[in-house]
Parts: C-alpha cells; sequence; structure tokens
C-alpha cells in the first residue's frame, strides 16, 4: 500500500503562485504527457488505481494528462491546493511588489494571514489534517493499489518535515520537489514512511 505525491508540471513564471488559476506553460503539459506516458509503460510498478488532484489548474492540467493515460477519474480537492496567498494570487510579481513590498511566505508570521489569504499555521493545520485523512483512509481500505495525489511544492514539503519528524516553519528550507515529481509513502507496520524521493520520470 502506498501512496504517490506529484508535484504540477512547471506553470507559468513571473507571477505570485499560491491559489492562482494560471495553468501550465509547453514544457509542463510536455513534462505531464511524458509522465502519463512513464506511468502506463510501468503500470504494474506503479499500480496507480486512484488520482486525487488539486483543483488549482495547473495541478488539474497534470492529472488530466496522466489520468487520460491511465483510464482513470480524478477526484478534485481543495484541501491538497498550495498555501492561500489571498489577493496575491497570480497577481504579477512587480505589480505584486508594488502593491506589498516584501511580502512573502516566508516573511509571514506565525499567526499572520496573507491579505484574504491563510497564516503559515493555518496552512499547516490543513495540510496535516488532509495528510492524516489520507492515510486513515488508506488503511481502512486495506487495499495493495496505490494512490497518486496531484498538489504542490509547498504541500509536499510540509509532508516531509511530518514522515521525518521535523518542525515545519514557513522559514525553513525547502525539500526538493521538482516539477512533475512523484514523491512515494509506504506503511511500514504503523507508520508511514519515504521511501522514494524525487522521482523524476
Amino acid at each position: 500500500m502506498g501512496v504517490y505525491f506529484l508535484r504540477h508540471g512547471a506553470d507559468e513564471e513571473g507571477y505570485r503562485g499560491g491559489w492562482s488559476m494560471r495553468g501550465l506553460t509547453d514544457l509542463g503539459l510536455e513534462q505531464s504527457e511524458q509522465l502519463g506516458n512513464f506511468l502506463l509503460t510501468n503500470t504494474t510498478s506503479f499500480n496507480i488505481r486512484h488520482i486525487i488532484s488539486s483543483d488549482l489548474t495547473r495541478a488539474l492540467e497534470t492529472a488530466e494528462r496522466i489520468a487520460d493515460k491511465l483510464a482513470l477519474d480524478i477526484e478534485e480537492s481543495t484541501v491538497w491546493r498550495e498555501t492561500n496567498n489571498g489577493v496575491l494570487a497570480g497577481m504579477p510579481n512587480e505589480a505584486a511588489e508594488k502593491l506589498y513590498p516584501g511580502l512573502y511566505f516566508s516573511s509571514l508570521q506565525w499567526d499572520q494571514r496573507y491579505p484574504g489569504g491563510e497564516s503559515p499555521k493555518e496552512n499547516f493545520a490543513r495540510i496535516e489534517e488532509a495528510f492524516q485523512q489520507l492515510c486513515a483512509t488508506s488503511i481502512a481500505q486495506s487495499s495493495t493499489e496505490n494512490v497518486l495525489v496531484v498538489t504542490h511544492g509547498g504541500v509536499i514539503n510540509i509532508i516531509y518535515h511530518i514522515l521525518k519528524g521535523l518542525k515545519w516553519s514557513n522559514t525553513n528550507k525547502f525539500f526538493p520537489a521538482d516539477n512533475a515529481s512523484l514523491h512515494k509513502i509506504e506503511l511500514h507496520g504503523d507508520r508511514w514512511e519515504l521511501t522514494q524521493e524525487n522521482i523524476v520520470s
């Protein structure tokens, strides 16, 4: 029993991410197609039978191309979204710096929210709860089939901290999570452990 976390393909630079609804670049679409073909070719090894995706466009576009290759449906979810950066979502970097100079996720205090968004504390709590629920559901289903969760770099970073027993902060250094990279966790006894990190097809 395992869960693969996938960071979406390459998206447009020059804009604030977070809850942006901007989509993938041509490179990101190509990465998603290639990964879909890779997973299809190695179906027996990966054994993915269920896909959950953040409903943000860049994640969903990635998931759609993989789901098409694997002939699977997609369960869209808001809980696997990146940090809610409120009014900055999708804003050009120049405009964001002019209107909110120096405001970045790493500059927020633990309880400080983005304007119209969430705080690092709320961000962590949301992902931690989603992760716990996913693990509990996987155990309850007692399935040998694997799940693919298409999500974002910040989400995967939080999961790395949880699994490695490290205290997470919005100022911590990120664990590597390349675009279109896979990160597998498996249940060993009563513990979920990282077994494959930053796989890129």
